[in-house]
């Protein structure tokens, strides 16, 4: 980011819009969510079944779910947008916006 001599950020006139690509469709995050949720149950009941037999169903969803959930929301499903986004050609938005050389520092 570019400084005016007030240490306010000033428009840098190369640097051109990025503008996000739209979200994939309900039905697409639909098919997304489920590919990601029933192979993470399936293996999570294959692994923790034997282990959880004698529990009481309530506390067997419990721990499944306390696993699956996390799992899911935070490792698996964003690397499925992220390869269906590759996939349709939608390009990925860059989080962090790139250091421009010569830019002053303000403290």
């Amino acid at each position: 980011m570019i400084m005016d001599a007030n240490c306010k950020p000033k428009a840098d006139p190369a640097a051109a819009p990025t503008v996000a690509p739209p979200p994939p469709s309900i039905h697409v995050r639909a098919l997304i969510t489920w590919t990601a949720i029933f192979p993470l149950v399936s293996t999570g009941m294959l692994v923790l079944g034997p282990v959880m037999e004698a529990w009481h169903p309530v506390l067997r969803a419990l721990l499944l779910t306390a696993l699956v959930v996390p799992l899911a929301v935070y490792v698996v499903v964003p690397r499925l947008i992220a390869a269906y986004g590759a996939l349709t050609g939608k390009a990925k938005v860059s989080r962090r916006s790139p250091s421009t050389p010569g830019s002053q520092s303000c403290s």
